[in-house]
């Protein structure tokens, strides 16, 4: 199990060279207040003087420290290889592969490079010194020293340095693989002691949490650390060691760390004789090895999958960059090609990446045609912006001079065309939608479909161009097929259209049902005969057809039976007023002709539904103004939904024919008659820096994730028990 710490360091040197936290690896993180005896604790571990020392806040960086415990065959071979004398030396990770013999070297190092980060004042950086320890009289560990918890701030220290501290020291004891070392001084209150309270904060449970309790030489006289070193005071899982640091004195007469564990040994014996084999800093050194160990073994499995795991991630990652360019010209068609293939299959609905959120593409244009545009026809008014009174206007003004006999066919004409000219705008609004749509499938098929173009912002942006350039020519095409659809209809009012005609036969029948009732409901003091006699004396057959001014006879007929009603006031307007009446029933969307109809004459007793306000005119509509008002508005209703219908079918067929189709067409022609040029192979092709230094970031990361798990996978599973 020794040559599992080795494994560690290994793969800590591995992802130091990219610079990243990416793996958490299993280490030891010392915590603990200002001045309690941190870095001491560490040199005493290390054995020599390696670390500043003061008072105030002298460590200002985190300070991973690996040692590294070798035998004398590797310092025999490392010694020739380097010309370097002596049986221990250190290396900085900054300075690549210098080797440090002298210790007082390494110490300066380690200030000279805090200082060039963190500068002369008291503030802290969470950017970490590397620092590897190579000697015999080491435990192979894996050592974190960080900045000690401090409360008020000094000299130029931010206000927040506090919270600076807290989290730099969070940051690192978070992570579930690490060991916390909580270091507390012996002459202070455990229960006050940051350490384990900021400890306790990560590891509830305190399954990673030691203890170190420090300065025993220096308690109260007295008093002793017997409770806190038995767990009485505040038990902790794993354990607590007591240790006796080197004075400032002694430091400062320069006394060996040697002879000091000798002391302290010496001191344990007398002070606490039954601990003394418990605690010290060589059993702190073998205990933290221990530890280390069990815990790497501990996270060595999850490690391994999590390194593999990235390892695809980051290899899918560096293939949807693409490798550099060699090939201009064959890569530069490709690009072309495969966007031009993507864009159409967006639009059929094969396309590879299909969206989930939202429609796009194909699936939008049909939701355009049958949904947006569909419905806005529904719900444009056959009669909307027509009243009774421009009805009527308009059949007066298409007379002339001349009283008519019969609806004139023109003022039909004239009024249907005004209805179906306001079908133009929402025809023309449905191309608008559709080439917006158009235009979007570009922006998905260069985020979802060809990453490739990322790549090169300048081809992007030049294909970008190119379709939306198209589209541009290809809309005023399509606004003027649509334009002529309407200008289609406008130009020929077709009154013989089959469904016309049929619509014409079922409003006459339905006329003759209202005039048969009206009939039956005359008193029978009137002679029926009497009642609709012509103006040459001759009765009028029972049943007679509406016409237009092109069906003569009819129209004659038609007009003839409403001349007693101009000569004789009253007796034809009720006939007529009666013959509405039955008609309004069957008929709730005849609209504002109801609002003009006279009061009934109190003589017949005969109501007419009137709305509860009605809308005051110059004068009363006569019984003829109200029946060639209704003809005409039941005809326009009745050709405008004739030609709504056939609006509604022949506008999607030609957006699709002039706009959809011609793009997908010319679409591949058109960009590499545009783009696939040799003048423009090198300003096209060449990649944004962003996406070269993404490539290079993920090549590294791959590189490293890769050796790290040749590194694991070299460990054998006897090395793990």
């Amino acid at each position: 199990m020794e040559a599992l710490i080795p494994v560690i360091n290994k793969l800590q040197d591995v992802f130091n060279t990219v610079g990243t936290d990416i793996i958490q690896l299993p280490q030891i993180v010392v915590v603990g207040t200002q001045s309690s005896g941190k870095s001491s604790v560490l040199e005493s571990l290390v054995g020599r003087d390696i670390l500043p020392r003061g008072t105030g806040v002298v460590t200002r960086r985190p300070l991973i420290l690996q040692l590294v415990h070798i035998d004398a065959e590797d310092r025999r071979k490392t010694n020739e290889e380097n010309g370097i004398e002596g049986e221990e030396w250190g290396k900085f990770l900054h300075t690549k592969n210098k080797i440090y013999a002298d210790f007082e070297d390494i110490r300066k190092e380690i200030e000279a490079e805090t200082e060039r980060i963190t500068g002369n004042n008291k503030g802290i950086s969470d950017e970490p010194i590397h620092l590897k320890i190579f000697s015999p009289h080491v435990v192979s560990l894996t050592l974190v020293d960080l900045p000690g918890i401090t409360k008020v701030p000094v000299g130029d220290q931010p206000n927040d340095i506090e919270i600076q501290i807290r989290e730099l020291i969070l940051k690192h004891i978070a992570n579930p693989n690490s060991i916390i070392l909580a270091v507390t001084a012996a002459n202070t209150d455990m229960a006050t002691s940051e350490a384990l309270k900021v400890a306790r904060e990560v590891d509830p449970d305190g399954r990673r949490t030691l203890a170190v309790v420090t300065k025993l030489d220096l308690m109260d006289a007295g008093t002793d650390a017997m409770d806190v070193l038995m767990g009485r005071v505040i038990p902790v899982k794993l354990g607590i060691i007591g240790v006796v640091n080197r004075s400032q004195l002694d430091i400062n007469q320069k006394k060996l760390v040697a002879d000091s564990i000798r002391d302290e040994h010496a001191f344990l014996q007398k002070k606490y004789p039954s601990l003394a084999n418990r605690n010290g800093t060589k059993y702190l050194a073998r205990t933290l090895n221990r530890l280390l160990m069990h815990h790497i073994r501990d996270c060595l499995p999850e490690l391994k999958t999590r390194i593999n795991v990235l390892a695809a991630q980051y290899q899918s990652l560096l293939n949807s960059y693409g490798e550099p360019v060699e090939d201009k010209s064959a890569t530069l068609l490709q690009l072309i090609t495969k966007f031009a293939a993507e864009y159409c299959n967006t639009i059929e609905g094969t396309a590879k990446y299909i969206e989930t959120a939202e429609l796009c593409g194909g699936a939008r244009i049909c939701y355009i045609f049958h949904e947006t545009f569909g419905r806005t026809l529904e719900s444009v008014d056959p009669l909307g912006g027509l009243t009774t009174i421009d009805v009527l206007t308009a059949i007066r003004n298409a007379t002339g001079p001349r009283p008519a006999l019969f609806v004139p066919e023109v003022s039909f004409e004239l009024l249907v065309k005004r209805q179906i000219k306001r079908l133009e705008e929402p025809s023309l609004r449905c191309v608008e939608l559709v080439h917006e749509e158009m235009q979007r499938i570009i922006q998905h098929c260069s985020n979802y479909s060809t990453q490739e173009l990322l790549r090169f912002p300048k081809l992007h942006d030049a294909i970008v161009e190119v379709v939306t350039s198209l589209l541009r020519r290809r809309l005023p095409v399509t606004n003027d097929m649509v334009h002529n659809l309407v200008a289609i209809e406008l130009a020929y009012i077709n009154t013989k259209h089959p469904d016309f005609a049929d619509a014409i036969g079922l409003m006459n029948n339905n006329l003759d049902e209202q005039r048969r009732n009206r009939m039956k409901d005359l008193p029978p003091s009137v002679p029926r005969d009497k009642s609709f006699k012509s103006a040459v004396g001759q009765p009028l057959p029972p049943a007679e057809p509406l016409a237009l001014e092109g069906e003569a006879t009819k129209g004659a007929a038609s007009s003839l039976q409403s001349a007693p009603g101009a000569e004789h006031g009253d007796g034809g307007t009720g006939n007529w007023r009666g013959m509405f009446k039955k008609g309004e029933e069957g008929l709730p969307g005849d609209r504002t002709y109801h609002q003009f109809l006279p009061p009934a004459s109190p003589q017949r007793g005969h109501a007419v539904n009137l709305l509860d306000v009605p809308v005051p005119v110059s004068r009363k509509l006569s019984a003829r103004e109200q029946r060639d008002c209704e003809v005409i508005e039941r005809l326009i209703k009745s050709y405008f939904l004739i030609v709504r219908k056939n609006i509604q079918d022949s506008v999607p067929k030609a957006v699709m024919h002039f706009l959809v189709n011609n793009v997908k067409d010319c679409l591949q022609s058109e960009l590499v008659g545009q783009l696939y040029k040799t003048a423009l192979l090198n300003d096209l092709l060449i990649e944004s820096e962003d996406m070269a230094q993404r490539r290079n970031e993920a090549s590294d990361m791959l590189k490293a994730l890769q050796k790290a798990s040749q590194v694991i996978a070299e460990i054998r599973e006897t090395h793990m028990w």
